[in-house]
């Protein structure tokens, strides 16, 4: 079963050793029309709105409040408002999010490359260093590591639940997950 979770932010309990815990809260959801166990799931997202959007609510009878769209599997037999009922159950959760986009970064940020000597008359400083080789094979090599856009990649983390409140939708996970606070993500029940 899927889920579509934003992330408040992260926390500690007040248990002896204390454990570094993220909130995750799950989001109104209504599922449209399912398929064979996937299903067409809408929920609130900002205010994007458009005419392909307002179709779709047209079609499924859905307020305005609900204007994204996504495929998942869900534990509904039919269209309504999505069943939270495994999460109840649930031991372990798998979280899909982007982790925090850093725009274009140096090697030595990017890469944790170590620089070149600071002293006086050095120009290596937080340069790359050499990226080529000899005469063969004549050219940079696929791979390489390189200055260029750092962050923004889906990360999926596997987390044991510590709590769930069934009243405000508010799962509290071990460990960390990807993302900044605010975040929109997918959880999966694993077990």
């Amino acid at each position: 079963m899927e889920y579509i979770v934003e992330k408040i932010g992260m926390s500690r309990t007040i248990t002896v050793p204390s454990k570094a815990v993220t909130l995750l809260r799950v989001l109104d959801a209504k599922v449209c029309e399912v398929n064979e166990g996937t299903a067409i799931v809408a929920y609130n997202s900002g205010k994007r709105m458009n005419k392909a959007i307002e179709g779709q609510q047209k079609k499924y009878s859905l307020s305005t409040e609900f204007n994204r769209f996504a495929t998942m599997s869900v534990a509904n037999s039919e269209a309504g408002d999505l069943e939270l009922a495994p999460l109840i159950e649930a031991k372990v959760i798998q979280v899909a999010f982007n982790t925090k986009g850093r725009g274009f970064t140096g090697a030595m940020k990017r890469w944790n490359f170590s620089g070149g000597p600071a002293e006086h008359g050095h120009r290596f400083g937080r340069r790359t260093g050499s990226i080529g080789n000899a005469e063969w094979p004549g050219r940079v090599m696929k791979g390489k590591k390189m200055p260029g856009q750092y962050g923004n990649t889906k990360n999926s983390v596997k987390n044991e639940i510590i709590s769930y409140d069934a009243e405000n939708k508010i799962l509290v996970v071990a460990g960390s997950v990807s993302g900044a606070n605010g975040a929109l993500g997918r959880l999966k029940v694993a077990r």
